[in-house]
């Protein structure tokens, strides 16, 4: 049955982009910060363009907040082992894009980086991970807090408040129906499918958005075309793993074949000592347990 709904990716590049379909994604973002997020504008950057021919694993979105925070989306389909080196690359500049030469440093902007993979990144079996920054005191365990002063200048309640918060969503990790609001937009990150009832923040909006059926005959195509890629991604990666498994398995074979060989070449230098020491055959035969044909013939 073919899918209802548009990958979310694909969505990125497109339709969600457009000024009328920021809700969709202002909603997903309400739902994953716990606050409402209202979009300004999305920006641009040398990271975020998309070409029609753009083929890239990785999409991503850069939103300005109504408040003048920023928020990096973005969507990793195939696997990196330097992903996290990349998230932490990806707010840095971000940062430094961001600020102008000149600016005093309070006028750096609070960065949410949220990260939505489709690969087995790291080691673990939640689905959303979150990172926040808090300075712990090494002795005696207490937070370190902002001064009166600070929190009145730069309009903000704790330290972390400044530092970026890093979203991880190992979407694969998901299992099951959605019991929460949350869970529905991770759900149909998965699946790709927004079922009838969910109600999540952006999620009526998107039924009707991110139908296949609403496309326009140019977008469906494209639609079709990024899918097909991503099919005959897919069965690239599958065929190279399989290639690398394949060969594993006759390395190891291999491997076993010369360690039995290496055995038998050691019990036949061990029965034809013992026959030159003039032991009978039947002792023989108990050391080595090679038959008596095997023995005689030595």
């Amino acid at each position: 049955m073919p899918a209802k709904h548009i990958r979310f990716d694909w969505a990125i590049k497109r339709l969600l982009r457009n000024k009328a379909n920021y809700v969709v994604l202002e909603g997903f973002l309400s739902e994953l910060l716990y606050q409402d997020i209202t979009i300004k504008t999305l920006l641009e950057s040398e990271s975020n363009q998309q070409t029609i021919e753009d083929k890239s694993n990785r999409v991503d979105i850069i939103a300005e907040t109504a408040n003048s925070e920023l928020i990096l989306i973005e969507v990793q389909n195939n696997s990196q082992l330097d992903y996290f080196h990349r998230m932490l690359y990806g707010v840095s500049n971000l940062i430094t894009e961001y600020l102008e030469k000149g600016q005093e440093y309070g006028e750096i902007r609070k960065v949410y980086s949220v990260n939505i993979v489709y690969f087995n990144l790291g080691k673990g079996d939640d689905y959303i991970y979150r990172l926040n920054s808090e300075f712990i005191g090494m002795n005696r365990g207490d937070t370190l807090e902002l001064t009166k002063a600070q929190e009145k200048k730069f309009d903000i309640k704790k330290v972390a408040d400044i530092f970026p918060e890093y979203y991880l969503l190992k979407v694969r990790n998901f299992q099951g129906t959605a019991e929460t609001t949350l869970q529905e937009w991770i759900y149909f990150l998965r699946n790709s499918e927004i079922k009838e009832e969910f109600a999540a923040k952006g999620m009526v909006e998107a039924k009707e958005t991110l139908r296949v059926n609403n496309l326009s005959d140019s977008e469906r195509a494209a639609y079709n075309r990024y899918m097909d890629n991503k099919s005959y991604e897919a069965s690239i990666l599958s065929t190279q793993e399989f290639e690398v498994q394949w060969q594993i398995e006759q390395i190891e074979e291999a491997k076993m074949i010369a360690r039995e060989e290496g055995r038998q070449e050691n019990t036949i230098a061990i029965a034809r000592s013992c026959k030159q020491q003039g032991l009978d055959i039947e002792t023989i035969m108990a050391i080595t347990q090679l038959s008596r044909e095997d023995i005689e013939a030595l």
